[in-house]
């Protein structure tokens, strides 16, 4: 048996047990018992890591799970704003840390990078109800530790399943809501008489979207077995999803919220009558990770990881007034259409493996903790089109491509990491990470010709901190360190190499102290973060009409998170956190499409701006939590309250009022109770006080006639819903 000791730095209140609480920073000391030790711990931050880190465990995970995607779990973390796309947290989703979006945040699962490697984003609709199988997910504000794949920029998610920690037997879980959603799985947990240590499940899950048409049809896997074999420990982990959700990527502008209301969704409309059916999202990726871990000696432990991901899918089109030349398609004569003004339906399909190890080798002797590490990682993406239907005839054959171009990228890092205890109390923390990356593309040449294409790209990421412990349940700590991320797929793809954007840098700088007493803690962050050469959308066109990122000198966002909570009774806990943060470039060059009274189309424009705030990141958000808990024989009762506060943002990077999202919060509740320890039943209400607000959007920065304009498109989210969720455990 291993004794795990954990750090909790939880923002939620809610006692999972009885007797048992976890508060807002609760930083003591929490031993865990674990059948056989854990998969993959070289990229985790433990108390003498001088980083920023919240803990949830598969206990805290169970209390808030109905089905939700792992954003929403995570929503009601210091700095984190969320949102989805179809406006109920089911399907496409997203999460800002620290106004840092889903394509700078890096996640792994057991160590493995989640990241698709090309764009750099995470999407969580491809991991229907994964979080159900998650034993600990860890969220690393700012640099964080050396961690594997791209992304790590701002934050880090790390998931870890396969431990073997749950309950053992079988349980059946169901659930219903607003708009249609419905959700089932079946789990299983057990040991076989040869030492197998066996957990599986499956999760169906339906939900027709707030936003019209926006359904999600979702299907989720998850199966792991393990042996101990000595001093060794084998695992085999499998898991993956198959999402059809119609599309909902577009958002709404005021004006169509005026006319159409706020549900409304223009994907598809290109179709005369009712919009088109089957305008989905596609796609389906299964995974699969085999892991070794073994004792060498009393002091030496190594692990070793071989992954691969394999990814299948599209998205489908109605497109009107096409022109089939631009599908390599000829038009017939006796078809009676004309060259220009075809309707088609068209695929756009990417298909992808990605695979590679990673491994590390921990020693640990008296006063020092040191790990080598790293990962060697390659991913082949193909990507393709096909026009399935078109109007009018043509000369094009069954399953023709109208594009077709392969991509490989390879990512290859080690990173060396060392703890030395000083004194009882004070410890010294470096680490440094050598990373280089490699991508062979189709993009433009100078004369803007497609031609097979290679960039590479190294990068060193030093990082050094010091922690102090004078006493239990108080922690302090000071670290600096550099993070250094390559531009993604698009960058490169759409950009001829005069004008393509160069690798980001961040420098970070991390200072905390946390204490907890008897039944109050409390705790405060600063941070800053320093940006060189950041990738921004600026309004700039490419030599081919496309609007492209560019690198500004110097951006920057610095503050202040703060954290607490108190036991007022023995049933009754109060909490939450607080962040105070200014965000700003310091100065870029905003490029605006120009049109005249007429709306003629002039050219482009530039406008310099000075100190204006960076997109996406709020000044204020915070969250506060009263949470009741009550056990009598065998009967549970629980119930919390929660309220989200999230300052005003922008959209863009110009600071104009027209581009601004307002502020908004929104409370929910939610109540549980458990028989027996066997049946369990959660009702939660959403969005309790019915707001409503948007929690994303986009804008068209343009000039007419002379004055800045802005078009600003919205994702609106669903006002009161709920959903209630029934399981039972044999």
């Amino acid at each position: 048996m291993l004794r795990l000791r954990l750090i909790a730095t939880l923002v939620i209140l809610v006692r999972l047990l009885p007797g048992q609480t976890t508060t807002a920073v609760d930083t003591i000391d929490r031993v865990y018992e674990f059948d056989y030790p854990i998969t993959v711990t070289a990229t985790s931050a433990r108390q003498e890591t001088p980083v920023t880190y919240v803990d949830f465990t598969k206990k805290d995970i169970a209390v808030r799970n109905v089905g939700q995607d792992a954003p929403y779990l995570l929503k009601w973390t210091p700095s984190v704003v969320v949102n989805s796309d179809a406006g109920t947290g089911v399907g496409y989703t997203g999460i800002w840390i620290r106004g840092s979006d889903p394509t700078r945040t890096n996640v792994t699962i057991n160590g493995i990078p989640y990241n698709d490697s090309e764009s750099q984003g995470v999407f969580w609709v491809n991991l229907p109800d994964f979080s159900t199988s998650t034993d600990l997910i860890q969220i690393q504000r700012g640099v964080g530790t050396s961690t594997n794949g791209a992304g790590a920029f701002g934050a880090t998610i790390n998931f870890t399943t396969g431990r073997g920690n749950g309950k053992p037997g079988l349980s059946l879980d169901g659930g219903v809501g607003s708009f249609g959603t419905r959700r089932g799985v079946v789990s299983y947990r057990g040991r076989t008489d040869g030492g197998l240590t066996v957990e599986a499940r499956y999760s169906k899950i339906h939900s027709d979207g707030y936003i019209d048409r926006a359904t999600a049809d979702l299907d989720g896997y998850y199966a792991a077995i393990s042996k101990e074999v000595g001093k060794s420990i084998f695992s085999f982990i499998a898991f993956g999803g198959h999402e059809v959700t119609y599309q909902s990527w577009n958002g709404v502008t005021q004006e169509e919220i005026d006319q159409y209301g706020r549900t409304y969704n223009s994907v598809g409309t290109e179709k005369e009558g009712e919009p088109y059916d089957n305008e989905v999202d596609n796609y389906r990726q299964n995974h699969y990770q085999l892991h070794f871990n073994r004792s060498l000696t009393d002091h030496l432990d190594l692990s070793i990881s071989g992954h691969y991901t394999r990814g299948l899918g599209y998205f489908e089109q109605y497109k009107a007034d096409q022109n089939l030349s631009d599908y390599g398609i000829e038009l017939l004569p006796s078809s009676g259409g004309t060259e220009g003004g075809s309707e088609l339906i068209r695929r756009r399909w990417l298909d992808n493996h990605f695979y590679g190890t990673v491994y590390s080798l921990r020693y640990q002797r008296g006063d020092w903790d040191v790990t080598f590490g790293g990962a060697a990682n390659e991913y082949r993406g193909g990507h393709y089109g096909e026009v399935i239907w078109a109007r009018y005839a043509g000369d094009s054959e069954i399953r023709q491509r109208y594009y077709d171009n392969d991509a490989t990228k390879r990512d290859v890092n080690n990173y060396l990491r060392a703890n030395y205890a000083l004194t009882d109390r004070w410890s010294l923390y470096g680490d440094a990470q050598l990373r280089y990356v490699n991508y062979e593309f189709i993009g433009l040449d100078e004369n803007l010709r497609l031609l097979q294409q290679d960039a590479g790209h190294t990068f060193f990421n030093p990082k050094a901190g010091v922690v102090y412990l004078p006493s239990r349940g108080t922690r302090a700590y000071l670290s600096f360190g550099v993070a250094q991320r390559e531009p993604n797929r698009n960058d490169f793809v759409d950009s001829p190499v005069s004008t393509r954007p160069i690798p980001e840098k961040l420098y970070n700088t991390e200072l905390g102290f946390f204490r907890t007493l008897q039944r109050v803690n409390y705790g405060v962050n600063l941070y800053h973060m320093a940006y060189r050469d950041q990738l921004v959308l600026t309004g700039r066109l490419n030599d081919v009409g496309e609007y492209i990122r560019t690198n500004v000198p110097e951006s920057y966002r610095l503050g202040v998170e703060l954290q607490g909570g108190v036991q007022l009774t023995d049933h009754f806990t109060l909490g939450g956190n607080l962040t105070l943060s200014r965000n700003r470039v310091r100065a870029f060059t905003e490029t605006l499409d120009d049109y005249d009274a007429a709306f003629d189309y002039q050219g482009q424009t530039e406008l310099p701006q000075q100190d204006t705030p960076l997109s996406f990141s709020p000044d204020v958000t915070g969250a506060l939590e009263l949470a009741y808990d009550r056990s009598l024989r065998d009967h549970a009762f629980g119930a919390a309250l929660q309220t989200k506060y999230v300052g005003a943002r922008y959209v863009d990077n110009s600071g104009a009022t027209q581009s601004e999202l307002p502020g908004y919060y929104y409370s929910d509740l939610r109540l549980s109770y458990g028989f027996r320890k066997r049946y369990r039943l959660t009702f939660l209400l959403r969005n309790l006080t019915d707001q409503l607000y948007a929690s994303n959007g986009w804008s068209y920065r343009y000039r007419l006639d002379g004055t800045p304009t802005t078009t600003l498109g919205m994702y609106p989210q669903a006002g009161r819903n709920f959903l209630l969720s029934l399981g039972v455990d044999f």
